[in-house]
């Protein structure tokens, strides 16, 4: 493995790979060669590089982690399938959806292993649900709602590149977490988001950005130049279904004391399933005619093929992390099974997930400069 970017979540993708026990991390690619060395050398890997073009040249790195900022996703990913690498990348998979929908034509045409990290799929209670809808448990799903409130953009010296329309993109607030909630809605569900009705604001339309970098969600000081915020931090979105199911869900990121408050509901013809990710442990199942349940993360309590994902016993609590591992020994197993590779998971997102996330913000942008009309994904 080789990762290009190690600011927030770069480390976490390491943690999650060295979890598995037989993949070598061997560099890690920053944006100078002092910066390179410096991360290297605190993650604990062998080689560290100044240019991402410098770790392509590596004939040991077989697996390309793009960690880096939004702007660059499409410039690495493109350069690591042209050279046969496989891809783990983070959402968004690029900019816009016109370049998502190239790397889904070069991850083809390379052959190779390319996933997208929504790791929220591999908490083990979320693929509870999934077995459980596809079931029947809950009936045919006709209403699903939810949230995704964080608070770390609340105040007007809080910055991030993430508001910065040519290093995160023209969405900030529904590109990053409200993404995560559709998605989430459709793999739990197997249904697909067709149409959208969104409402976008922003809040805090000034704020203060700081002259030197500043790491991901560390709060700001009050120094620096006042800016206009061209992005927003706060979204409503009705949706619809291809079954027919209506939906809405709200993301912000300016809503005080929720931290990371992901929350999906599922209401269908017999019950209704919801889970959130900050009580991850807990699945609560909805009855009209009996009481409601709470499932508790217990293997002994799973479907057997939602079981392998938890990897503790009852009543220890799995994270945040322990999700974003399971996603990776899917990719890896994939990975070592060698060629011809095999179709990933389910559970993981590929490269058609991510141009599909795309397409969604891109008409949710599109139907609130309309003035709130249904648009068309």
């Amino acid at each position: 493995m080789g990762l290009v970017g190690a600011g927030f979540v770069g480390p976490h993708h390491i943690d999650a790979v060295r979890r598995l026990g037989f993949v070598d991390v061997v560099a890690v690619a920053c944006s100078s060669d002092e910066s390179g060395r410096a991360k290297a050398e605190a993650l604990g890997v062998r080689k560290g590089y100044g240019s991402y073009q410098a770790l392509l040249d590596d004939p040991d790195v077989q697996v390309v982690h793009n960690a880096t900022p939004n702007h660059l996703h499409y410039e690495v990913t493109s350069a690591a399938l042209a050279r046969g690498r496989h891809v783990v990348s983070d959402k968004p998979l690029a900019m816009t959806s016109a370049q998502a929908k190239r790397l889904v034509n070069e991850a083809q045409r390379a052959g190779v292993v390319a996933a997208l990290t929504f790791n929220y799929r591999g908490n083990p209670l979320v693929q509870q649900a999934r077995l459980a809808i596809a079931r029947g448990d809950i009936g045919t799903p006709h209403f699903l709602h939810g949230h995704y409130l964080q608070d770390w953009l609340l105040k007007d010296t809080d910055y991030s590149w993430r508001l910065d329309p040519e290093k995160g993109g023209a969405s900030s607030a529904v590109a990053d977490i409200g993404t995560h909630w559709c998605d989430l809605a459709q793999h739990v569900t197997g249904l697909r988001i067709t149409h959208v009705l969104g409402d976008i604001s922003t809040v805090v339309k000034q704020r203060r950005k700081p002259e030197g970098s500043r790491e991901a969600f560390q709060a700001g000081g009050g120094e620096g130049e006042l800016v206009d915020i061209r992005v927003e931090d706060l979204a409503s979105v009705l949706v619809r279904f291809d079954n027919g199911a209506r939906g809405c869900f709200s993301v912000g990121q300016v809503c005080g004391g929720h931290k990371n408050d992901l929350v999906l509901e599922v209401c269908g013809a017999k019950s209704s399933l919801r889970w959130r990710q900050e009580e991850q442990n807990e699945l609560w199942i909805g009855h009209r005619d009996r009481a409601n349940e709470v499932l508790q993360k217990d293997p002994s309590l799973l479907d057997e093929r939602a079981r392998g994902y938890a990897n503790l016993p009852g009543g220890h609590q799995e994270s945040w992390a322990d999700a974003f591992f399971n996603v990776m020994r899917e990719i890896y197993t994939c990975i070592a099974a060698g060629p011809p590779y095999a179709t990933l998971s389910p559970m993981v997102a590929t490269f058609d997930d991510g141009f599909r996330a795309n397409r969604i913000v891109d008409s949710i942008l599109e139907s609130a400069a309309d003035g709130g009309a249904w648009t068309r994904v």
